[in-house]
């Protein structure tokens, strides 16, 4: 028997607007994001940054997909540091459907010492929407129970209890696309002030 359609798809594939908007939106998420690699070269530029052998601060990347877990995406990644097992990277993506994240992924050489410092440094880092993955690879992008842990004032022992077990840290700020700062644009400062957030991770 040949696969049918609900009535809901088959009016769906008569919507033209959908996809002439999802287009435009797309256009503009790409232009936010070629601001918020402006807004963070600024920041870059003024942090004393601790990063690794070979490190381009110039270094960076726009990328577009249509299947993140089925959802269109664009993400920034600026810094951005990938090379072998390490990584140095401030990636910031937006994910239709889901949400705005910031994300600081590190890997590799140094991640003993950043471990340390989110530890004493954990007063400068708690209370400001930052959350630490707790999945067991640095792609995953879901924000919740099970997915990501709060970095609260109360929770500094089981932030280090995580840290001790993990090879690799991913601390995210997520942006729901209900916010009214996503449709007034300002994905730019919400980006800079995240990267503000984490830089007492990777500075001295």
């Amino acid at each position: 028997m040949p696969p049918q359609f609900t009535d809901e798809e088959a009016v769906l594939m008569t919507d033209r607007r959908f996809f002439l908007a999802k287009a435009q939106i797309m256009v503009k998420i790409r232009q936010l994001l070629t601001s918020t690699h402006i807004a963070l070269k600024e920041e870059v530029g003024a942090a004393s940054l601790l990063t690794p052998p070979d490190f381009n601060p110039a270094g960076c990347q726009f990328v577009k997909g249509e299947s993140l877990e089925l959802f269109p995406y664009q993400y920034l990644d600026f810094p951005k540091h990938f090379q072998d097992s390490n990584a140095f990277t401030f990636r910031t993506l937006f994910w239709w459907g889901h949400h705005f994240a910031c994300a600081l992924i590190l890997e590799g050489v140094g991640i003993k010492q950043h471990k340390a410092r989110i530890l004493d440094r954990f007063h400068q880092l708690a209370g400001q929407g930052l959350e630490l993955s707790l999945a067991p690879t640095l792609w995953e992008w879901k924000q919740g129970v099970g997915y990501t842990l709060p970095i609260t004032h109360d929770r500094k022992a089981q932030i280090a209890a995580v840290l001790a077990e993990r090879s690799f840290v991913k601390i995210v700020r997520f942006l729901p696309l209900t916010d009214p700062l996503v449709q007034s644009g300002q994905m730019p400062e919400f980006s800079r002030q995240t990267f503000r957030a984490i830089l007492p991770i990777v500075t001295r």
